[in-house]
């Protein structure tokens, strides 16, 4: 059996999310998803939208996601250690940055594969936020 998984905030859960959530389930046999906990969002200095919970629950929900789990750090090579997946998937926004060159390096030394997939132009939760600041400050 293929193990694999994906993380993210999913804020504003949109088609960009259930692309990767759809494309990722398809190259494993249980998909196993890392939800970022409102801690972990504020600590990069933002704030998510829909609460953690909701966010949870949301993407708990997706068919294609056999488990959602709490993120509550960056560190991926620790998620390994406690999940075991065997396939990571990730945006490609994320290629080749330094980051992510050492995670490579770490998930290599234990045989898991990262996949990158094309980030789905035009959409984001920072787009939709920002149209829909833009749209308020308006009234």
């Amino acid at each position: 059996m293929i193990i694999g998984y994906t993380s993210g905030v999913y804020d504003l859960f949109h088609i960009g999310h259930l692309n990767l959530l759809k494309n990722a389930k398809g190259m494993c046999d249980k998909l196993i998803v890392g939800v970022t906990t409102d801690e972990l969002v504020s600590y990069k200095n933002k704030k998510a939208i829909i609460p953690f919970e909701e966010r949870l629950e949301i993407v708990r929900s997706i068919k294609y996601v056999d488990a959602a789990i709490p993120q509550e750090n960056m560190d991926k090579f620790e998620m390994w250690q406690k999940v075991k997946f065997d396939v990571m998937f990730v945006g490609d926004d994320w290629f080749n940055t330094p980051r992510w060159q050492e995670f490579e390096k770490q998930f290599k030394e234990v045989g898991v594969r990262i996949v990158y997939f094309p980030y789905t132009k035009g959409t984001s939760s920072t787009l939709i936020n920002e149209t829909l600041k833009r749209l308020r400050d308006e009234k």
